[in-house]
């Protein structure tokens, strides 16, 4: 055929003895005489290049020995050295066990690489919750009257056991958060908006306080709820006006109470004083009435006993003391004559009358003109 005639039956691509580029196989580097590189001899050259690189011709001397072993020594001791800050905790790791010890703030030593530490800030945190947060409010809740609050309140608390809020939980701050907000809404939901509002914050901060460090405890995240403090509790805005009247009612309806139980107040002690006024009087009349009888009574036991000792003169003296009292107001003089002659002496009576007062004289003028 033509392409053997050509190619002396090698094929189009060549073959045979005169070969082509497709006769053989893939070959490596090839070395000296075509041969592929040693890999000993790579490793060799290698050396000898860190050798030359190396002071002293890659040999090893005390010095250089000593330095190495020292800056060895100065690292180990820099990681085995550590200090703990005043508002730490640490906890040492022996094969990434932690130790049942905790280590103080100031200066510690321990073994590493076999050992290492584990950090804790004890100081007090704080943490706000209800704050918008990605366009919107976490602290909108429903309460037990089905009525939307947005609450805000802070929680103030502390790492109590560092080994378990470094071990225990992945993320304990975190996990802080989710579990006061739930709480939040666990105790506003059984309760009136009234109470989150004004009449009880008090009762359900200490509530919600109690649910956290129940729910903390139960997660082992070693942390210690200090305090949890209610900071704002309103309505939303889109009903906040409905809110505002409602309040405003209210506090017309507590005014108005107010009000009326002071006008109830001022009432019941004016008739108290006056029926303790009137008390007063009687028991007086009493007293009064009962000492003029008792003094009327002793009078008369006196007199009667004057009359018995000389009946006469007690008669007539009792005669003349009421025709006294009788004629004491009557314009009439009497004048008895002692026989006589039959004449009557001249008296001035108009002087023996009582003369009115200039006031009195003046004031029955001015009657009689009148």
């Amino acid at each position: 055929m033509p392409w053997n005639n050509q190619s002396g039956g090698g094929g189009p691509w060549g073959g045979g003895n005169n070969g082509g580029p497709w006769d053989q196989g893939p070959r490596g580097p090839s070395g000296p005489q075509g041969t592929p590189p040693d890999l000993e001899e790579i490793i060799r050259r290698g050396q000898d290049r860190l050798k030359n690189a190396l002071p002293g011709g890659g040999r090893a001397s005390p010095a250089m020995i000593a330095v190495v072993l020292v800056a060895l020594a100065g690292l180990w001791l820099f990681k085995a050295v550590y200090t703990v800050q005043p508002d730490e905790l640490a906890v040492e790791l022996r094969f990434g066990k932690p130790k049942p010890e905790l280590s103080e703030p100031g200066l510690h030593f321990h073994w590493w690489p076999v050992e290492t530490v584990e950090k804790a800030s004890v100081a007090e945190r704080l943490v706000d919750i209800g704050a918008v947060r990605g366009g919107a409010s976490s602290g909108l809740m429903l309460s037990g009257d089905q009525n939307i609050v947005d609450v805000k309140f802070s929680v103030a608390y502390q790492v109590a056991d560092p080994s378990a809020y470094l071990f225990n939980v992945a993320n304990p701050d975190e996990t802080l958060r989710q579990v006061a907000e739930s709480a939040m809404r666990e105790v506003v939901g059984r309760r009136p908006a009234q109470d989150i509002f004004r009449d009880d914050r008090q009762g359900i901060a200490e509530g919600v306080r109690a649910t956290i460090q129940t729910a903390l405890d139960d997660y082992g995240t070693g942390l210690t709820v200090n305090a949890l403090s209610i900071e704002d509790a309103a309505p939303p805005r889109e009903v906040a006006d409905a809110f505002d009247e409602v309040q405003r009612a209210e506090q017309d309806e507590d005014r108005f109470v107010e009000e009326s139980n002071q006008y109830s107040n001022q009432k019941l002690g004016q008739a108290r004083g006056e029926a303790a006024g009137l008390r007063e009087e009687a028991a007086a009349y009493k007293n009064r009435v009962v000492q003029e009888a008792e003094g009327e009574a002793q009078r008369f036991i006196s007199v009667y006993d004057e009359y018995a000792k000389a009946p006469d003169v007690t008669r007539k003296r009792l005669f003349l003391e009421t025709m006294e009292n009788v004629l004491r107001g009557s314009n009439k003089i009497i004048v008895e004559q002692n026989g006589g002659t039959g004449v009557v002496p001249y008296l001035p009576l108009p002087e023996l009358r009582p003369q009115p007062q200039p006031n009195q004289s003046a004031g029955q003028n001015a009657g009689g003109s009148n």
